[in-house]
């Protein structure tokens, strides 16, 4: 068969659809996106978010953008093109995830607003929470918790983001949260009251996995 788009029949009218779904989870999913630099502490809060929700009975899960290059994104490289369809993999996949119900934390640097805008259009704005992790390049580099700005400062990484491929600061983010000048603590009581009312389920009644 061809891949011609004639020859592609979508079947959604025929199967459940997401408020079914959320009804059997009891929440509701959405999609938060934090990007910042490498090392500005996305991957910290997003995973230090899921375990809070976790405890409140949500069903959560982390797509990283380094454990994707590692399979589904494996190969893609860090021009502008793989940039590209890097970020639209996982848009993709957290509009999958998110018509299950899921609540989605994506940890991608995105540096671009063109990659941002992409973001939007797969996942679509009403279920999207967009989250920048300031921190400047040079706190970054000073913590470098992946050795990868001494590979930069070397000649090592090709196209580092921050040094040889720019970063545009968002002009518009749901919450810009700045993990130089405030602590981890603080932040992510912050994330929590912004993204906790968005999701359903009451916050009072802890889930007991026993």
């Amino acid at each position: 068969m061809s891949g011609n788009p004639e020859n592609i029949f979508p079947v959604d009218d025929r199967l459940l659809d997401r408020a079914a779904r959320e009804r059997l989870l009891g929440q509701r999913g959405r999609v938060i996106w934090f990007y910042g630099l490498s090392g500005s502490g996305k991957t910290t809060l997003a995973a230090a978010l899921e375990r809070r929700l976790h405890q409140e009975g949500l069903l959560t899960l982390v797509l990283d953008g380094d454990n994707l290059r590692t399979g589904l994104n494996r190969g893609l490289g860090f021009s502008e093109e793989d940039r590209r369809e890097n970020i639209r993999r996982a848009a993709e996949v957290s509009r999958l995830l998110l018509q299950a119900g899921v609540v989605v934390l994506c940890s991608f640097i995105t540096p671009r607003e063109e990659l941002r805008r992409i973001l939007r259009e797969i996942i679509g704005p009403e279920r999207l929470t967009e989250i920048y992790v300031a921190c400047s390049f040079e706190e970054c580099a000073r913590r470098d918790v992946k050795g990868l700005y001494a590979k930069a400062r070397a000649g090592g990484v090709d196209q580092f983001t921050g040094k040889d491929s720019a970063f545009e600061i968002p002009a518009r983010a749901d919450l810009t949260l700045d993990t130089e000048r405030r602590s981890l603590e603080d932040c992510l009581d912050e994330l929590y009251r912004h993204v906790r009312p968005l999701l359903g389920r009451d916050t009072a009644s802890p889930f007991d996995p026993t």
